[in-house]
């Protein structure tokens, strides 16, 4: 299944994943090489600590790898009006004018105005334009929008 990245995140992602291998994989390494000489493995809290960072990280790496297999990255460059994936949308509602920006699962972070095309506003937003007026159900309640601009 795609999954949609900016350019800008699929950089992190792709700097996260360099970091894990090229730094993590080899400190983490040491500490088992490490935990290793202290003897007795059985009873030894550093070597499983060790080990379960090391089964994280490799987790990870894997995951990352998926990711990137299947990343697409947004570009919306169409200069249509409609939301899309990698729209800057600015909407009002009853909590006031807020600006999102429509991301892939991946990269969203709501907090920070980046919600994911599969979420319930999210998803509400797409292929809409300047000037809809609609309502969305979401977990804390329904709440109208109206889409003020869409970049």
């Amino acid at each position: 299944m795609d999954q949609y990245f900016s350019k800008e995140g699929l950089g992190k992602l792709k700097d996260e994943l360099k970091h894990r291998v090229e730094v993590l994989r080899p400190e983490i390494a040491i500490r088992i090489k490490e935990a290793k000489e202290l003897g007795d493995l059985s009873e030894n809290a550093e070597y499983d600590a060790a080990k379960d960072n090391q089964a994280t990280n490799e987790g990870r790496i894997v995951e990352i790898k998926d990711i990137l297999e299947n990343a697409v990255i947004i570009e919306n460059t169409d200069g249509s009006g409609v939301v899309r994936v990698g729209s800057s949308v600015k909407v009002e509602s009853k909590n006031g004018v807020q600006t999102f920006v429509i991301v892939g699962a991946a990269e969203s972070d709501p907090v920070a105005g980046f919600i994911s095309n599969e979420s319930p506003l999210g998803s509400a937003f797409l292929n809409r334009k300047k000037g809809d007026k609609f309502e969305v159900k979401t977990p804390k309640g329904v709440t109208e929008y109206k889409i003020l601009e869409v970049k």
